[in-house]
């Protein structure tokens, strides 16, 4: 790595500075671009004004350069940045001694500025072998100094920090860390990777975390990088309540997929002389053909104790494998499922906690008969690991030990029509058959078989306008006349007690969820839909529907809105404003306009504010595991108070228990090299196994020593 002989750089240089600066690729020989350029004692060339010089992706800039030849070194007078070829390590300093290759030398009043993040300012540093870069009487920091901040929010200052640009790492001798000027520690040896490298073995940033369970505790995680594909994080967490635990996260990546595995072992006073714990591993793949493979797996100790220490709030655990392939005209899944229950009011041993699925879907056209068809094949099976035939002190109608398997095959069919008028015919229709084995069950055990099958028209005739102003409207009244019906034995339903009327199901030929039940009989689903789009930028939509039944069927709750001879009326609409605020509304009534179910959701998106709020009304229905009415607000909220500073508000309210469920409140300041994360929080819920708990939270990231934090918006300077 060398310069090369002063004439060959000087005629070099002379023809650069008569051209246009181009591009400059790395290269075994240097070039010099200058304004003027001077040979002197026939050893000596002198290089002045905007003068640049390449060599092997470095680059180098200053005022005034002397290559001294008997030397071989470079006197430099600045302003001087010299930038690495990886363009992450920039220098710069106002005089420096170097030699030809810039490998060796030193810098006076120089800067190290690492990824655009970090600044170590020295008042002399030392280029030694091209790897090591070493300053003395060191400032290090992210924060942003001007004369409006003349002390930055955080530093490191030390006497003597050595830069490995190989190994990518930082090493401080005598380092004092210092908050807004202040000393804060002190730290004799100091070792830290630089903002470039993403991964490296060492501590991370400790976090506080406050319960009114565990006490106030620290957990202190530390990182353990295993290859370039593999790493392990270990972190001790020690509370005041005498908690102690040891959380691990194994992660790694392969050609086709990754694999992540997560747990904890805790002893405290929560549960006193028992070792707690939980374990979760996730894992997703590509395979041959378009397959893709993914599987978790979760499991917990006690049911406590994913909400004790803040890991889940969900209260059934699944742990399922699944294989899957989707295409254009074809889907197929297969999937294992493990369920694991955290209810109090369930036992593991009465819910299905062993469930197998297959489904494959195949979409094609039916050439002279025209229209679409399509084919399911699908089989379940679930099992209990109970084996009492009889429904026991759950009370919930179904055999505690009650196992069932099921495969079906569905075929359907749908054409359309444009008819006189504008008016979209549409024939449809499906046929499935399917097969069952119900063990374990006194009053259900043995092998059926069901038939079932439905046939519709379906008539639409949209009407569009579009006013003066351009506003368009378009009105569509919808008529879909459906007969259906079933043969064979009646099923016992567990996948399909919860049934939802809405505008995506009004006009469909089956509205239970699942395969146990199937809607039956003669029926006309009526509604209209008005659409608005203005062209200021907002837009809204209304449906209004209803179903007519040639008789009450009695196969709906009376909280679906779906049961007796006609349902309920249905109301839905959705309004969205340009200015970011848009509001969806479901409401499901009788004629006497008692509800049965309502859903209202607002939600606002604006530069400095986020938010978004429902509320929910349910009546009481056995049917769908429902004894109360349900009346519940929740909302969540981002204010965006300054550019670095943004406050988050989260809350829950039951109305029929008339208390809180749930409050939270955060507060993140984030700028050019901090990040502080403040949080507070209180679950009001309690059961057996959990109790009324308030956590708060407390992390700090300094950006620029690889926490991955982003950077956020930097202060003004004049």
């Amino acid at each position: 790595m060398r310069l090369p002989r002063f004439l060959c750089l000087g005629l070099a240089a002379l023809a650069l500075a008569l051209a246009a600066p181009a591009q400059v690729q790395a290269q075994d020989r240097a070039t010099l671009v200058s304004d003027r350029l001077e040979i002197a004692d026939d050893s000596r060339l002198i290089a002045s004004g905007n003068v640049e010089v390449f060599f092997r992706g470095t680059r180098l800039r200053a005022s005034r350069i002397v290559y001294d030849q008997a030397g071989d070194r470079l006197l430099i007078d600045g302003p001087i940045a010299l930038i690495d070829d990886t363009g992450k390590a920039l220098i710069l300093a106002s005089a420096a001694e170097l030699s030809a290759d810039l490998t060796e030398g030193v810098l006076e009043s120089a800067r190290l500025v690492l990824n655009q993040q970090l600044q170590l300012a020295s008042n002399r540093m030392m280029r030694v072998a091209g790897r090591y870069t070493a300053l003395d009487r060191v400032v290090a920091s992210s924060c942003q100094v001007c004369a409006e901040h003349p002390v930055p929010l955080w530093e490191i200052r030390a006497r003597r920090v050595v830069h490995d640009q190989m190994e990518r790492q930082l090493y401080f001798d005598h380092a004092q860390f210092r908050v807004a000027g202040v000393p804060v520690f002190y730290i004799p040896r100091l070792r830290m990777p630089d903002p470039t490298l993403d991964r490296a073995t060492g501590f991370l940033m400790p976090q506080l975390r406050t319960t009114s369970g565990l006490g106030t505790g620290l957990k202190i995680p530390y990182f353990i990088a295993l290859g370039p594909s593999r790493d392990l994080t270990l972190t001790p967490y020690f509370s005041t309540k005498a908690g102690r635990t040891l959380e691990l996260r194994y992660r790694q990546a392969f050609a086709t997929g990754m694999i992540e595995i997560a747990g904890a072992v805790s002893r405290d006073e929560l549960v006193l002389g028992d070792t707690r714990g939980y374990l979760e591993t996730t894992g997703a793949f590509d395979l041959p053909n378009s397959f893709k493979l993914t599987f978790k797996g979760i499991t917990a100790s006690d049911p406590a104790y994913l909400l004790d220490y803040g890991i889940s709030d969900a209260d059934r655990l699944d742990s399922r494998i699944e294989l899957t392939r989707t295409r254009r005209n074809g889907y197929f899944a297969g999937r294992i499922i493990s369920l694991q229950t955290l209810r109090d009011d369930e036992e593991n041993t009465t819910i299905p906690g062993f469930v197998t699925d297959l489904t494959f879907h195949r979409r094609f056209s039916l050439g002279a008969l025209g229209g679409e068809g399509g084919f399911r094949l699908q089989t379940h099976s679930h099992v209990r690991t109970s084996t009492n035939p009889a429904d026991g002190a759950d009370l919930d109608s179904i055999a505690d030990g009650r196992d069932m398997s099921r495969i079906s095959a569905r075929v359907d069919w749908r054409r359309s029509f444009i008819l006189p008028a504008g008016i979209e015919a549409t024939i449809l229709g499906e046929a499935q058959a399917e097969a069952f084995t119900i063990a374990q069950d006194a009053s259900f055990a043995g092998e059926f078989s069901r038939v079932h099958s439905a046939a519709g028209v379906e008539l639409r005739w949209p009407w569009v306008k579009t006013t003066g102003r351009g506003a368009t409207h378009v009105i569509e009244p919808v008529i879909q006349l459906v007969w259906a019906g079933q043969h064979g034995a009646d099923i016992p339903n567990e996948d399909s007690a919860l049934v939802e009327f809405d505008e995506g199901n009004l006009f469909s030929l089956d509205r239970f969820p699942g395969s146990d039940a199937v809607e039956e009989g003669a029926r006309v689903n009526l509604g209209v839909t008005w659409t608005r789009h203005d062209p200021a930028g907002w837009s809204m939509g209304l449906t209004l529907g209803r179903v007519l039944r040639d008789r009450n069927y009695g196969q709906f709750g009376p909280a679906s809105g779906l049961g007796g001879g006609s349902s309920d009326w249905l109301v839905a609409a959705n309004v969205d404003w340009q200015s970011g605020l848009a509001a969806t509304g479901r409401l499901v009534f009788d004629d006497s306009f008692s509800l049965s179910k309502g859903e209202v959701r607002l939600s606002l998106n604006r530069d400095r504010l986020a938010l978004a709020t429902s509320a929910l009304w349910a009546e009481a229905d056995l049917s769908e595991n429902r004894p109360d009415r349900t009346r519940e607000f929740t909302f969540d909220a981002l204010w965006k108070v300054a550019p670095s500073l943004s406050a988050m508000l989260s809350g829950s309210y039951d109305f029929e228990a008339e208390r809180g469920t749930l409050a939270g409140l955060g507060v993140e300041f984030r700028n050019e090299c901090v990040t502080v994360n403040l949080s507070l929080s209180r679950r009001f819920t309690s059961s057996t196994s959990v109790t009324p708990t308030t956590d708060f939270g407390l992390s700090v990231d300094l950006v620029g020593f690889g926490s991955g934090t982003a950077a956020g918006p930097s202060r003004r300077c004049r």
